[in-house]
């Protein structure tokens, strides 16, 4: 006998519960969009009634057709003003991870941009940088709230700041504005040409970052040395495709799709809409090379980082360091003693050991392997400076780093 799903549901025993249909309008193209689908997956899994309707998609898409055809219970969406009355119009609980903007009787569960903004400070400001910068995209909601929170902290320190908005039109979707971006090179290149170095810069997100280290490889500016860059998103595909990788915020995407998870279920056991957003705090910062730095004001001195940190797995010793520079090497010592409190043999080891624990960290290589690539000829030497610098041997380091990935 054929029936439709009306008629299944009157057919089922009653203590059988109906299987809701969650239809999940949020973009697979993204890292925060991707961490959005896994915290949602996590409570569907402890959820024996929730079937999820997903299709690959990207940030800006419209309301896919199969949504207005499914018997859908409930969405959790990237709402935006062309989504937002087609949502409406199926009458069925909806849960905003997007919040661009608020809309009447949907809750919304974001990232605490106050508190991206404030671990991106901190990040920069203990790595001695007092002058800052924001490059972000006009009209994007997110990119004006991390500058409103990150102008207040610069301000409260006493710093200066330079903003650079590249321009858009307010009804812009977010691809079309940082498409933008990657467009208008010529004018943020003077901008970024015209920044005291060094300068600790927060980009509105990974995407943005990308494009700023991008005009600076074409500028020859140094990052870090010249400007510190640090994204937010944590992107995992962006971040270490950048030259040079970029430092970003990484917010707990899964924690806020798990959330709006918990609160759609709220609302289709019929408990009331929130009315307020929902706010979760970024994790951490994750620190790559784009500001793996001292700042300092001593130019030749930061030129002399920079070679050190560029050459320091090639073998080189302080004496090749002083032939770098134009100071004599009893200058040199005093300069990174004064400056650095450390010195330049401290400094070739710290980078040194710097890439043995990021080969440890991200590959399966052998000591033997990775010796040669951190500088050493011997993995017997890398060992014991290792658990000299570290307090651990590089086996015990991999472990641990290991054990937290579980």
């Amino acid at each position: 006998m054929i029936c439709d799903t009306r008629e299944w549901c009157l057919l089922m025993p009653p203590k059988v519960k109906t299987r809701r249909k969650v239809a999940l309008l949020v973009e697979t193209s993204r890292s925060y969009g991707r961490d959005l689908l896994r915290g949602i997956a996590n409570f569907a899994r402890q959820r024996s009634d929730w079937s999820l309707l997903h299709q690959e998609m990207t940030i800006d898409v419209l309301l896919p057709e199969w949504m207005k055809q499914s018997a859908v219970h409930g969405v959790i969406a990237r709402v935006d003003t062309r989504t937002i009355d087609p949502l409406c119009q199926l009458g069925i609980p909806i849960v905003d991870v997007r919040c661009s903007q608020s809309f009447i009787g949907i809750p919304q569960v974001e990232t605490n941009d106050r508190y991206v903004a404030e671990l991106a400070f901190e990040h920069l400001w203990d790595r001695g940088f007092r002058r800052f910068a924001f490059c972000g995209f006009q009209f994007a909601h997110f990119s004006e709230v991390r500058l409103r929170f990150f102008r207040e902290l610069v301000a409260d320190a006493g710093c200066p700041l330079s903003v650079y908005d590249t321009p858009g039109k307010c009804d812009a979707t977010l691809s079309s504005i940082e498409q933008s971006g990657a467009i208008d090179v010529e004018v943020m290149s003077t901008w970024l040409t015209s920044l005291a170095p060094p300068t600790g810069m927060l980009v509105c997100n990974d995407i943005r970052g990308q494009q700023v280290l991008n005009a600076c490889r074409g500028l020859n500016l140094a990052v870090p040395d010249d400007i510190g860059v640090i994204g937010v998103d944590n992107d995992d595909t962006i971040c270490p495709l950048s030259d040079p990788p970029l430092s970003s915020i990484r917010p707990d995407a899964e924690r806020v799709g798990y959330r709006a998870a918990e609160i759609l279920d709220a609302m289709m056991n019929g408990k009331p809409a929130l009315t307020s957003v929902e706010y979760i705090p970024p994790t951490a910062v994750v620190q790559r090379m784009s500001t793996q730095v001292i700042a300092v004001e001593d130019r030749e001195l930061a030129r002399v980082c920079r070679f050190i940190r560029e050459h320091a797995c090639d073998g080189i010793d302080v004496s090749d360091v002083a032939g770098f520079t134009s100071l004599s090497r009893r200058q040199l010592e005093r300069r990174f003693r004064s400056e650095l409190n450390r010195t330049p043999h401290e400094e070739i080891t710290a980078a040194q050991i710097t890439r043995v624990k990021q080969l440890l960290r991200e590959t399966d290589m052998t000591l033997e392997q990775i010796a040669p690539l951190g500088g050493y000829s011997h993995k017997e030497r890398l060992i014991a400076v290792f658990k000299r610098e570290i307090g651990e041997t590089p086996g015990e380091y991999r472990r641990r780093m290991k054990s937290h990935e579980i």
